[in-house]
């Protein structure tokens, strides 16, 4: 009964925020250094005018040095999908409370299937006030979201370059159930890879961004699989597709301090959709153009040295 009442004070004091990808991986899983807050919405925070250092993944709030569990990976199955939980607070997951808190939605509540801020009697269009943390007016006018990998097992040799978008989703975030379709890369090195989700809303509140990490790996990968492009900076191209940056992308930077790699006209948002160049779904076009001994470049190291090995064996003789 004691431990009822404590839960049951817990959920009613649930803070709601923003919007984060919750999922095994993730840094400040549990919060800050030193917590562990089923309780927390840490990583839910928006990332606005600050210096690069403090924007890349969340060095401002200290998740940097807040890995996962060693061994705990964000799973990304190549030619696949995965799914992650979109939600304002830890507490709305199945990560909390034993899902006791969980619906269809990132707060947790119900909303009905056309939940919108269109006005029907004419008045202009209004954000959605029972859930500011979407920075939306209804689904179709939701920015997208993006995951982003690199190939680095350490944080601190992830980069602009080497972290490259491959997935993107349309009208997003949305429902609490977010599913990403992977395009065919390669396996992780054997420390794992690094991931980032990313957001920037499409109006509705403060112009602002979201970049959150996770250690990653890439399951069900096929020797043929081809490395990374070097990431390049997009371009807002709405007006102009052929203007459109192609093949593998950085992240959007923006509104910040230092570090923005992508400007727009006032009142205008860069989003993870076509209007910086990307189609919706995995991104087939980020790997390096093959060459005479691209098949063998692309194998992992492990496969690598076995064929060396046997390549340089010395013959068993013959009886």
């Amino acid at each position: 009964m004691f431990r009822t009442t404590i839960l049951s004070l817990a959920l009613a004091t649930t803070i709601s925020a923003h919007t984060a990808a919750w999922a095994p991986g993730m840094y400040c899983r549990d919060g800050a250094m030193g917590e562990t807050n089923a309780n927390t919405n840490l990583v839910t925070n928006p990332l606005h005018d600050l210096e690069k250092e403090d924007w890349w993944f969340q060095h401002d709030r200290g998740c940097d040095i807040v890995p996962p569990p060693v061994d705990e990976f964000l799973e990304v199955p190549a030619n696949g999908n995965f799914t992650v939980e979109l939600a304002h607070n830890r507490a709305f997951t199945t990560l909390s409370y034993e899902g006791k808190q969980v619906s269809d939605w990132p707060d947790g509540k119900t909303h009905p299937e056309d939940w919108n801020g269109w006005a029907t009697d004419g008045k202009p269009a209004v954000c959605l006030k029972d859930d500011g943390a979407l920075h939306t007016y209804n689904e179709s006018s939701a920015g997208g979201t993006a995951f982003a990998i690199s190939y680095e097992s350490q944080l601190s040799k992830v980069t602009m370059e080497n972290l490259v978008v491959f997935t993107t989703l349309d009208h997003t975030p949305w429902k609490r159930l977010a599913t990403y379709q992977v395009p065919n890369l390669r396996l992780c090195p054997t420390g794992g890879c690094h991931c980032a989700w990313l957001w920037i809303p499409n109006g509705c509140g403060q112009a602002n961004m979201y970049m959150q990490g996770f250690k990653c790996k890439v399951t069900q990968a096929q020797h043929s699989a081809a490395p990374l492009a070097k990431a390049q900076p997009p371009v807002f191209c709405e007006d102009d597709q052929s203007k459109c940056v192609k093949g593998a992308k950085q992240m959007l930077a923006w509104q910040q301090k230092t570090g923005n790699n992508i400007e727009t006209e006032h009142g205008v948002t860069p989003n993870y959709n076509r209007k910086c160049g990307w189609a919706e779904g995995a991104q087939t076009d980020i790997f390096q153009e093959r060459s005479g001994n691209s098949s063998l470049a692309a194998l992992p190291l492990s496969t690598l040295v076995t064929l060396v090995v046997s390549s340089t064996a010395t013959p068993t003789p013959r009886e």
